[in-house]
């Protein structure tokens, strides 16, 4: 059960749960952004319909995967599980027009004048791949599940790679402020990687990480001091905690391609605590001092990984081509073949 606590003047002061008015609220702030659930996500249907129920949410990642979105309401979880996994048999039916048509009406409801093609590349900075809808993942959304019920989801899970998970969702009160908390019944990225065994490409080894450049982060820091950086919730910055020392990663900044290759040389320490030849980071000149942003809030700090880098580039040499992979995961696997052959050949990396 998670639980809250503000502190004030040094003591800690317990924050109350407290009960969405609606479940649809909750539906509105997911719809609205999905990154909470998952930075690789995009919304393209709400309601949608299929002959034997609505789709609460349904979503794209940017490999063109569909992730079919179910909030419990008022269900009993088994319900849920069932409705769900019925869903999975529409939604596995689906052909690229079809996903098309659905997102294109979506986009038209909601007066959104950009193309799916125009959104999706907007979202994820890569073009719209073809085909779609290779793969999906089913998302439970739930304040809680009985522990028969976490049973199913563990085991569809676990043992057949569905492709199944639960995100539970809290909601605290405190005078005139509401919080809302998340947590998954299994880690996202495990189930992930589970299903992209079975459906992509052998693993090459390599790791794919995302600069972040903006207000809390500079990539001229990140080349100087040797380091990838995440922060803002531990949702992004614990994916950090898939790399170990001596995994190699290509890293990318949205909108200009990549600019980094390097060995993972250390492992993920808050920013306040990183230190350079024996210097803490914070002691030093940086580009960006919002680095520094709640330095001391375990949850909300930014965390590092140390890098040694290989080589790196400025945006503006940044390297990339027309259908190069890319993606809003802070890290993650390196599968497609095309975008490592370009990088091998463009960073000088003898294979």
């Amino acid at each position: 059960m998670t639980s809250l606590w503000r502190v004030d003047s040094g003591r800690l002061i317990p924050v109350t749960k407290s009960k969405l008015d609606t479940e649809r609220q909750l539906e509105e702030w997911i719809e609205r952004d999905p990154t909470m659930l998952d930075p690789d996500l995009m919304i393209i249907g709400r309601q949608v319909e299929t002959g034997f129920g609505r789709i609460d949410l349904l979503g794209v990642a940017s490999d063109g995967s569909l992730r079919v979105i179910e909030l419990k309401r008022d269900r009993t979880p088994r319900e849920v599980i069932a409705q769900v996994l019925d869903y999975a048999s529409w939604v596995t039916k689906l052909t690229t027009p079809d996903v098309h048509r659905l997102a294109e009406e979506y986009f038209r409801s909601k007066n959104i004048s950009e193309t799916f093609a125009q959104r999706f590349r907007s979202t994820f900075d890569t073009a719209l791949p073809d085909p779609l809808n290779t793969t999906h993942g089913l998302l439970i959304v739930a304040s809680s599940l009985d522990p028969s019920s976490q049973r199913i989801v563990e085991y569809l899970s676990e043992v057949h790679g569905v492709a199944i998970n639960t995100a539970f969702f809290n909601v605290f009160s405190d005078q005139d402020r509401v919080y809302v908390s998340a947590d998954w019944l299994l880690d996202q990225q495990s189930v992930i990687e589970r299903t992209e065994t079975r459906t992509k490409a052998p693993w090459s080894g390599i790791w794919y990480g995302n600069v972040g450049e903006g207000p809390h982060r500079s990539w001229e820091d990140m080349r100087r001091y040797g380091f990838l950086a995440a922060g803002n919730g531990r949702l992004y910055s614990s994916k950090l905690e898939l790399l170990n020392v001596g995994d190699a990663i290509f890293v990318y900044q949205k909108r200009q391609g990549y600019v980094g290759y390097g060995i993972i040389s250390g492992s993920v320490i808050r920013a306040r605590d990183y230190t350079v030849d024996g210097k803490p980071l914070f002691d030093l000149p940086l580009l960006q001092p919002n680095l520094k942003h709640d330095a001391d809030d375990p949850d909300l700090a930014e965390y590092l990984v140390p890098i040694k880098w290989e080589r790196t580039y400025s945006f503006e040499q940044a390297k990339t081509f027309p259908g190069a992979f890319a993606n809003q995961n802070i890290v993650c696997r390196l599968r497609d073949q095309a975008t490592l052959d370009f990088l091998y050949d463009s960073f000088g990396i003898v294979r």
